[in-house]
């Protein structure tokens, strides 16, 4: 048998290894840019500082140091200049996708502190080198307009994306929120019921009334339901963060309809006996239509003065004899409570016209032959 060649010796000395490959190293040498590394093979390594970690602008020399032990992964066995390609960045990226994939799959809630804010959303670290992005639209349950609000923060989220191939994993803390509020929404409403009168707190002030949350769940306060007075403008009465007294009128399903009408305070109890049928009340003209003009009794009634009950004289319009503003007496000549409404007449009120006497001559009947007769014998009388 031949005697083996110091070379050919060398390397049945040596260990074999492959791309792909996690291997132990030291230190042997390291610079600024570039660390060499004994990995026990026939050729030391090479790991450049952007092999090393994320960090662009990291300087090896104040992570490495001679004799150090670093594990690190295969890129190439040979680098072009016969030396052994390694990056110990690869290998974290491997091991914190095996942790990613684990915590996606259990389907659990993870908790991560803000340590980047970006445009589009936020950055949290769960564990050292794991991190989830959430994206802006899944920050929360409402609109974001400051994500710098969140950094530093510890969020909660569940991880509803993963892909490593794309260098891909999102969080999602909208899903959770929303969860949330559906389960305060159930619980609130378990305790809500009609007739509860609740003090809450107006959320939103919109054209056809406000929202109030009244114990973990908005309900409607309808325009109608504002009072007993009519409201034009709900943004004039109500705004953000006032509390309200409200009166529970309805629940159906997850909407809850509510009213500051509350029964005792109900104006048309007193309007039955100050507007009673046949009495004479005084009021403001307030409206003018077609058909009548709208006289306010008091802050919460109006009746209707129909345009055939302003005068006794034919009025072709309301505005033709009363004005905005004007004050009149009139009699209440309808009162219904049921549909609210309330008949008032000035012409009741209004004297009777004088009536006309004609007087007539006496009409006498005359018979013209009898009385033709009666002449005749006279003048023979008289011959």
């Amino acid at each position: 048998m031949s005697e083996m060649s110091f070379e050919e010796l060398l390397n049945q000395s040596m260990k074999e290894i492959y791309p792909g490959e996690i291997v132990e190293g030291r230190v042997i040498s390291v610079h600024k840019d570039y660390a060499v590394l004994n990995i026990g093979y026939k050729a030391d390594g090479i790991i450049k500082a952007s092999d090393y970690s994320k960090d662009m602008n990291l300087d090896l020399t104040t992570v490495l140091h001679i004799d150090d032990n670093v594990t690190v992964k295969v890129k190439k066995l040979n680098d072009g200049e016969g030396q052994v390609l390694l990056s110990r960045k690869e290998l974290i990226q491997s091991q914190v996708n095996e942790r990613l994939k684990t915590l996606y799959e259990s389907k659990e809630v993870q908790k991560g502190k803000v340590i980047k804010v970006t445009s589009g959303g936020l950055v949290c670290e769960i564990e050292p080198e794991i991190t989830v992005f959430v994206p802006k639209s899944l920050v929360s349950n409402k609109p974001v307009d400051d994500l710098e609000s969140y950094d530093g923060k510890v969020l909660e989220f569940i991880i509803s994306e993963f892909n490593p191939l794309r260098n891909r994993c999102i969080g999602d803390r909208k899903r959770l929120l929303v969860a949330a509020e559906k389960e305060r929404h159930r619980e609130a409403l378990e305790k809500i019921k009609v007739g509860d009168i609740i003090e809450g707190t107006i959320t939103n002030v919109v054209d056809y009334g406000a929202f109030v949350d009244v114990g973990g769940i908005d309900g409607l306060l309808h325009i109608s339901e504002m009072g007993w007075g009519k409201i034009k403008n709900p943004k004039k009465i109500y705004n953000v963060g006032d509390k309200v007294k409200v009166l529970v009128r309805e629940v159906n399903g997850d909407k809850i309809s509510l009213t500051t009408k509350f029964p005792e305070e109900n104006p048309w109890l007193l309007a039955r006996v100050n507007y009673a049928l046949g009495k004479t009340v005084k009021g403001k003209v307030v409206r003018m239509t077609d058909y009548g003009a709208f006289v306010a009794l008091d802050d919460y009634i109006d009746a209707l003065v129909h345009v055939s009950e302003i005068s006794r004289e034919r009025v072709k319009k309301p505005e033709d004899v009363l004005k905005i503003g004007e004050e009149i007496e009139a009699k209440v000549i309808d009162y219904n409570e049921a549909d609210k409404k309330i008949s008032l007449s000035i012409k009741a009120l209004l004297p009777e016209p004088e009536k006309v006497v004609e007087e007539k001559q006496d009409i006498v009947d005359v018979d013209i032959e009898e009385y033709a007769k009666n002449m005749e014998e006279k003048k023979e009388e008289n011959k």
